[in-house]
């Protein structure tokens, strides 16, 4: 059974009590709900990976209450210290180098000399890190490969037997994951997300991008990633009646179903939706017998770019 608690005081320590025995607990962060584990405990990360059928390459990112907690892991660097003031508490993920005393178990960054460190925003997170006491490793609550969760109700009918609890933190306000910044070397996004490219550039000046193959420093880099059961058809300008429409703007006439992202074009407000209605097209197509979901084009201005990255990997072919 997986218990739903309620994120008050008592739901917030029943929750950490059973991170620091081991179990594993969702809980919602302002980008979406994470799977909490110990991240010190080499077997509550492997139960993570055995919830979620996750690959053991992918690495895990590192929740904590505070950048001096964090820092204590990692050794951050002039520009990691920048951004930690600029984005902390927030969506951005920080890999750098991993301590030599770090508590955190190998199996959490994958066996990498790094780790991806972050300290959410949301007031309930926060809280419940604090009473943790300790780094909570975190990936989307959600199996591997299928559509983030952004809300309590979605980690249920996904995870449901599979995880101790669901700490019901309510909806998630970005909606789509953390923004992954690799700090190893030359600053590279790994991963755009909740924070947008051109507000990093802001502090940091220009950003490299990650060349396709690179090994994996940072979750969310597979190709197939994000995938509802339907297939996903990027960029249309025409929807088919056996088609489900996900719209940005006006949507297209013809669609059997469709799940409105922003009529008002605003990136914010659809990565807000993006999983939710990918979701929400699924199961309409899976109950109407639909052939696939047609996606609206979305402009990679602001938190666009992360919207269709991960559109690009709903739609990439099946492994």
């Amino acid at each position: 059974m997986t218990d739903r608690l309620v994120a008050d005081a008592a739901g917030i320590a029943r929750a950490a009590d059973l991170l620091r025995g081991g179990a594993l607990v969702a809980f919602g962060t302002e980008t979406v709900y994470g799977l909490g584990a110990d991240a010190t405990n080499a077997k509550a990360v492997a139960a993570v990976f055995a919830a979620k059928g996750r690959p053991s390459f992918n690495p895990l990112i590192c929740h904590y209450a505070d950048a001096g907690a964090a820092f204590a892991d990692v050794v951050p660097n002039d520009a990691a210290r920048s951004l930690a003031q600029a984005f902390w508490p927030g969506p951005l993920t920080l890999v750098l180098p991993r301590r030599a005393n770090s508590s955190v178990a190998l199996l959490t960054g994958a066996g990498l000399d790094s780790l991806a460190v972050r300290i959410p925003s949301h007031p309930t997170a926060s809280a419940l890190l604090r009473a943790v006491g300790r780094p909570v490793a975190a990936p989307s609550a959600n199996r591997s490969g299928h559509v983030s969760p952004t809300t309590a109700d979605h980690v249920v009918e996904g995870l449901a037997g599979r995880i101790a609890a669901v700490l019901d933190s309510g909806p998630c306000v970005v909606g789509v994951e953390s923004t992954v910044l690799d700090l190893t070397g030359p600053p590279t996004l790994l991963r755009p997300g909740g924070i947008a490219r051109e507000a990093l550039e802001a502090v940091l000046g220009p950003l490299g991008t990650a060349a396709a193959g690179a090994a994996f420093r940072s979750p969310g880099l597979l190709a197939s990633h994000y995938a509802p059961t339907l297939p996903v058809r990027l960029n249309a300008t025409e929807v088919a009646g056996d088609e489900a429409l996900l719209a940005f703007g006006p949507p297209l006439p013809g669609a059997a179903a469709a799940f409105q992202l922003s009529e008002a074009g605003d990136t914010d407000e659809a990565a807000t939706n993006l999983f939710s209605g990918l979701r929400t097209l699924d199961t309409a197509g899976a109950r109407l017998g639909l052939r696939g979901i047609a996606a609206m084009a979305v402009p990679d201005a602001g938190l666009g770019l992360a919207i269709n990255d991960r559109l690009r990997r709903a739609a990439a072919p099946r492994g």
